[in-house]
């Protein structure tokens, strides 16, 4: 075939997928997909894009995709001719001139071509939220009034959430770089040279400079540069697991004509970037590289940017609103106090004091704090938790999604039964079974150790020693089946006398070993007989039974070599696996671990649902599901999942508990389907290749120490043991976490908003400020070191029962319900030194500036046990050690403050005892009234917290 005449027309707009000269196959590569409705504006649609979250609900394929789907299928349906023509290469291959032209136009050979952002965007990103901002003007304003103290604690605070943050996305952008492990190998490309005469050259190049149009040459253990169109094969068996996840390898042949019907991964003719040759040899037709290959398409997702979650999205929103308030009440505050005083400089002082007790300050070491003190209890359950936030998240989490190889199961093989071909137990298979065990020296399995551990462990004595090993024919995978060749002696005679038998003893697959069988033993054992059709349909009847209940099957056949005297030495190939007698077969099967089960059980409990996302067979997963208590009423495969329109795919993952035979990239979709149309937060715990992508969208990605290394690196959490207990003890670590942040920042705006508003009102009548800044940030100060504790506080029982997730909405009637009440106890303190102490002129302001530090400090300190339980504070749920300590420190330093030089300095002055006496009537109705309100509001939404 010579150069074809089309080798000088490249389009610059399709490296890797040339236009075809095929209508047919130009409709496939090159259809148009529809554009979404709306403004052409780019701006319009990045806001349209951020208001969005950018979600993707895993209904249908990206459009990248989809055109990777649809080029695969088109060369797959082609001849090998043709497809020559539509990479534009021949079959001597490429020139070096033009490989090397190809490779400038299309780049290097490397799966992803994402531009990760660099650490200085990541810091910006960082640095850039408004309750960081809040808190650096906040902090500024401070060193400007000369309060250092408080401007550098804020400043410290900014700087510890920035840092967290920056380190952990800095940490996942760096986890698709681990793809590049695929690429460092060198490979075998069939090029030409010469200008006249062209010469067929086998030449080792790089894998980063394959391009579109080279010939390929593979063999066993060499990993396939590219997708591959073979053009030759020869018994070419490949591994496909980083894909599939599936242990079971697959034929690839050259002569099929495939068609759409058929699962992508399933082509025999097509092979994909990333997997390997187990055995045989072959070439093929490299068709794409790069980011165009279905294994580029696969993880193009990983190490970017996830949208926020509720939490975050929750925190910004407070933060809007935080600003709004603070610029609306600041200002009148400020104009008020400037009209009586008359003195800018003191009214712009007292309102950024007033704009700094109004922010909560402590949420960044709270959040922080409760996070990493749930991480440190997940370490001691020998968990390495890399995303703090992930602990929050797995608080919230509704559904686990699990990878069942190694997870359910304890990921190694038991021998379960023993069957000759009439489906009876029989000695006679397991004798022989086990002396092709015992006898195997190459390449040992798991299944052998097995049939030995059976045979000792339940008490057979087949006596081995009897026997001698004369030679072995060791398992390939185009065979699929062991034969070990063995002699057995006359005990009575001396060593190697007469020889009386001499057998081969054959173990394998069951298709592969029936193939090589024409005999087969009658029920009664007695008699041997021809192998018929109907023997044949019965056997593999028989398995398929065992199949179906997640049984791994193979056959066992033999075949008596000869019974006469013949040297020990005769060397034995393949070619006598023939006319074989078959015997029976043997089944196994991977049990689940003893703890799965109460741990799911657990789990349940908690709310957490289990769904089993495998690559395994389906009879297989449901066996194992069955064992540890998952539903499988509504079960379905990846196949049937491509069949699927987009509403139908939803609701079946809705309602599957169990979906098996599934690519990576439908885990992803899953996954996305569950989150967005769903509405659940997914846990997703895998270990290989295969459940990186599913591992990166979850909400909590969970890996394990023994997985592949681009699953560790895009986890949030990795376990350093195989044992769903630990996820059971981290769901309550979230819980609890997620429980005591929602504590601080209730409490906080409550407290804070009550507090501003009424200080407003304050202002606004009294004529004078009810506190100077520096008693305002005094107090301010405690109250935020009094919070230190609540890290350290107990979450009442019910609440870690269901899943916690944050609702903007709530968090607002909540404050509308709760923030009242303080404000209540507020206006009635000042009414009280009003009428009581007629404290309402100028000449009384210390007087009025200490009762009010000393309820205002007590208020904001007594009100986290009465937000912290529903039950009644002190009485029905008493608080931990932590916060009891931390409200009684607190409030003996609020109380002895204006009897020590700090109140002096403060201008504090000493109050009467029936000021005291006061605030324990007020604080009393505080507590009543807050309760009965707890109680209504328990009522309308049935729950508190």
């Amino acid at each position: 075939m010579g150069t074809p005449k089309f080798f000088k027309i490249f389009s610059p707009n399709n490296h890797n997928h040339p236009a075809p000269q095929d209508p047919m196959l130009h409709n496939l590569v090159n259809k148009t997909y529809p554009q979404q409705r709306g403004s052409k504006n780019p701006v319009f649609r990045l806001l349209r894009r951020l208001i969005s979250g950018n979600k993707i609900d895993g209904g249908s394929r990206t459009v990248e995709e989809e055109k990777v789907y649809s080029w695969l299928y088109a060369l797959a349906q082609s001849d090998k001719d043709l497809v020559f023509e539509y990479v534009r290469s021949t079959e001597r291959g490429l020139t070096f001139t033009e490989a090397e032209r190809r490779l400038r136009e299309n780049g290097p050979n490397i799966p992803l071509q994402y531009s990760f952002p660099n650490w200085w965007n990541l810091l910006w990103n960082a640095l850039f939220h408004p309750f960081n901002i809040i808190l650096i003007v906040l902090s500024a304003a401070s060193f400007m009034s000369s309060d250092n103290l408080n401007g550098f604690i804020m400043l410290v605070l900014v700087f510890i959430s920035v840092s967290l943050r920056f380190y952990q996305e800095y940490s996942s952008s760096n986890a698709a770089m681990k793809l590049s492990e695929f690429v460092k190998c060198p490979v075998k490309v069939q090029r030409c040279a010469g200008r006249v005469v062209q010469t067929e050259l086998l030449v080792q190049v790089d894998q980063r400079d394959v391009v579109p149009g080279d010939i390929a040459i593979f063999e066993r253990g060499d990993l396939f540069p590219g997708d591959v169109r073979l053009l030759t094969s020869k018994h070419l068996v490949v591994s496909q697991s980083s894909l599939t996840g599936e242990s079971a390898i697959t034929n690839k042949t050259v002569d099929v004509r495939e068609d759409q019907s058929t699962p992508l991964l399933d082509l025999k003719n097509i092979c994909f970037m990333g997997t390997s040759v187990v055995s045989g040899s072959g070439t093929g037709l490299v068709i794409s590289t790069a980011s165009k290959t279905y294994m580029s398409t696969m993880f193009s997702t990983i190490g970017k940017q996830k949208p926020p979650d509720d939490f975050e999205r929750g925190i910004l929103h407070i933060s809007y609103v935080l600003i709004s308030v603070m610029l609306v009440v600041v200002t009148i505050i400020v104009l008020a106090d400037y009209f009586t005083s008359n003195d800018v400089t003191e009214s712009i002082l007292f309102g950024i004091s007033v704009a700094s007790a109004l922010t909560p300050q402590m949420l960044p070491l709270i959040v922080n704090t409760c996070l990493s003190k749930g991480a440190l209890a997940m370490a001691r359950d020998r968990c390495v938790v890399k995303s703090l936030t992930a602990i929050r998240d797995m608080g919230s989490m509704d559904i686990l999604c699990i990878d069942k190889t190694g997870t359910l199961t304890m990921d190694t093989a038991i021998m379960v039964n023993h069957f000759d071909s009439w489906g009876l137990p029989t000695e006679k298979i397991l004798r022989f079974a086990f002396l092709n065990a015992y006898f195997k020296t190459e390449q040992k399995y798991p299944l052998d150790d097995a049939i030995l551990a059976y045979v000792y462990t339940n008490g057979f004595r087949f006596q081995p020693f009897q026997w001698r090993k004369l030679d072995e024919i060791p398992f390939d995978f185009t065979r699929r089946r062991v034969s070990v060749i063995l002699e057995m002696k006359d005990t009575d005679r001396e060593k190697n006398s007469l020889i009386l038998d001499r057998l081969m003893i054959t173990k394998g697959a069951l298709e592969d070993v029936i193939n090589i069988c024409s005999y087969i033993e009658r029920v009664d054992g007695v008699e041997i007989i021809p192998f018929s059709t109907e023997d044949h349909l019965r056997i593999l009847n028989m398995a398929e039974e065992l199949g179906n209940d997640g049984l791994r099957v193979l056959g066992v056949a033999m075949k008596r070599l000869q019974t006469q005297t013949l040297p020990a030495s005769t060397e034995y190939d393949s070619t006598v696996e023939h006319n074989m007698v078959f015997l029976g077969l043997i089944s196994f099967y991977d049990p689940p671990k003893d703890s799965a089960k109460q741990a799911l059980w657990q789990l349940a409990k908690k709310g957490v649902k289990a769904k089993v996302l495998t690559g395994d067979s389906l009879s297989l997963a449901i066996r194992i599901c069955k064992e540890v208590g998952i539903r499988t009423t509504h079960v379905v495969t990846g196949p049937d999942l491509e069949l699927l329109s987009h509403t139908s795919f939803h609701q079946t993952v809705k309602q599957a508990t169990v979906l098996a035979r599934l690519t990576p990239t439908q885990k992803l979709r899953v996954v996305q389907s569950l989150q967005t149309i769903g509405d659940h937060v997914v846990g997703f715990l895998g270990d290989g290749v295969n459940d990186s992508l599913a591992l990166d969208a979850a909400n909590v990605g969970i890996s394990v120490d023994s997985g592949a290394s681009i699953a560790k690196d895009v986890a949030d959490i990795i376990l350093l043991e195989k044992d769903l207990s630990v996820l059971v003890a981290g769901v309550e670590h979230g819980r609890l976490t997620f429980g005591n942040t929602m504590k601080y920042i209730k409490l906080s705006v409550i407290a804070n908003l009550g507090s501003i508003l009424s200080l407003l009102i304050a202002t606004l009548v009294l004529g004078f400020e009810p506190m100077t800044p520096r008693q305002f940030l005094t107090q301010n100060f405690l109250y935020n070191v009094g919070q230190i504790a609540i890290p350290w506080d107990k979450m009442e029982e019910d609440y870690v029962k269901t899943p916690q997730r944050w609702s903007l909405s709530g968090l607002a009637t909540f404050i509308l319900w709760n923030g009242p009440v303080c404000f209540l106890c507020d206006i009635t303190t000042i009414l009280f030194l009003w009428f009581y102490y007629d404290v309402h002129s100028s000449s009384d302001t210390n007087f009025f500036h200490t009762a009010w530090f000393i309820e205002g400090l007590l208020m904001q300190t007594l009100i986290i046990h009465m937000i912290r339980t529903e039950k009644i504070p002190f009485v029905q749920e008493v608080a931990s050690w932590a916060v009891i300590c931390s409200t009684v420190v607190i409030s003996g330093i609020g109380i002895a403050i204006p009897y020590t030089l700090v109140g002096t300095v403060l201008k504090f002055v000493n109050l009467p005892l029936s000021y005291y006496g006061f605030l324990i009537v007020l604080f009393v109705g505080y507590f009543s009234v807050g309760q009965m309100v707890k109680r209504g509001y328990i009522y309308v939404y049935k729950k508190w917290l």
